[in-house]
């Protein structure tokens, strides 16, 4: 969570007001002057491949005044067996104020911020959490139902779809919309949505015909082949729990479709989905920006007052 020494690692176990404050400040983005973080340079250490989170963390940086340097696994010492804890201490030697730590590493993050003084935030660590894209999914859904002014969620359903026991988006997710108010339900086979994710305050279903046409928002999780999720038959799994064109259609009136990209087009969504009227999936990737420069300000000055 968000401290007073300048970190966000995760989610869960953040209260409500801390969140809301920081989805105002991204709410009002524009109000940035350009020159908050002059002088800073934050580091994008990413062990972990990404387009959408690495990208809208440099542009927010740089809209901040922020200098950006990029860390990745090839090319650097960590593929010669240091430790990223080592590697970070060394790049905060070099006088960076702020680090956003992507890893394979569940933890991973957390052992950053214990290694270093300066700010850190997780851009996805292992299976454990996701903080900043949770942060975009609820302006985004809070905008699309004209909740943005106070992000009260009181009342609003939303299911996510797919793999929920391996998604950091997920556990995220459930923590964020919760705590503003929402109630979440997990869907997937038993093997993807267990009911024990029950202990982190949703529901869990394995029904996604029953569910679709009672929630306000429908938000499918990529399959993730490279953690070796097992989805059996892709066929079975798009028949049963795919955002098809049909299930979509069955959705209720003003119900939205989110995806937290990218996209597997035909299996757990199809693309004329993805594509449509219903769907977030552009202005989810649009507020990444706007969330995570108010999410490095945020932390960056907690820092600077610790």
């Amino acid at each position: 969570m968000t401290d007073t020494a300048g970190r966000l690692l995760q989610i869960r176990g953040m209260r409500a007001d801390p969140i809301r404050r920081l989805l105002a400040s991204a709410r009002d983005a524009s109000a940035f002057r350009g020159d908050e973080l002059e002088g800073v340079t934050v580091a994008n250490l990413f062990f972990e491949d990404s387009t959408r989170t690495r990208v809208s963390f440099t542009i927010a940086a740089q809209r901040l005044g922020a200098a950006v340097v990029d860390v990745s696994g090839k090319g650097s010492s960590v593929s010669k067996g240091e430790s990223i804890a080592d590697t970070a201490r060394t790049i905060e030697a070099m006088g960076v104020g702020a680090m956003v730590v992507r890893c394979s590493q569940s933890g991973g993050a957390k052992g950053v911020a214990d290694a270093v003084s300066c700010a850190v935030l997780n851009a996805g660590d292992g299976r454990h959490e996701h903080p900043t894209q949770a942060l975009i999914d609820a302006l985004t859904l809070s905008r699309a139902l004209g909740r943005e002014a106070d992000f009260d969620l009181s009342g609003v359903r939303v299911a996510i779809v797919g793999d929920c026991a391996a998604s950091r988006v997920a556990r995220s997710n459930i923590a964020c919309l919760t705590a503003l108010g929402a109630e979440v339900v997990c869907c997937g086979p038993p093997g993807m949505a267990p009911t024990t994710l029950e202990g982190l305050g949703c529901g869990v279903s394995h029904d996604l015909d029953g569910l679709v046409g009672e929630v306000d928002a429908v938000m499918a999780l990529r399959i993730q082949f490279e953690r070796s999720s097992s989805i059996g038959s892709a066929r079975e799994y798009r028949d049963r729990f795919g955002l098809t064109r049909e299930r979509a259609a069955r959705m209720r009136p003003g119900a939205w479709v989110m995806h937290p990209g990218p996209l597997n087009r035909g299996l757990e969504i199809d693309g004329e989905v993805g594509d449509g009227d219903r769907s977030l999936i552009l202005r989810q990737v649009g507020a990444g920006p706007d969330v995570r420069a108010a999410a490095l300000l945020s932390c960056v000055s907690a820092c600077r007052q610790s």
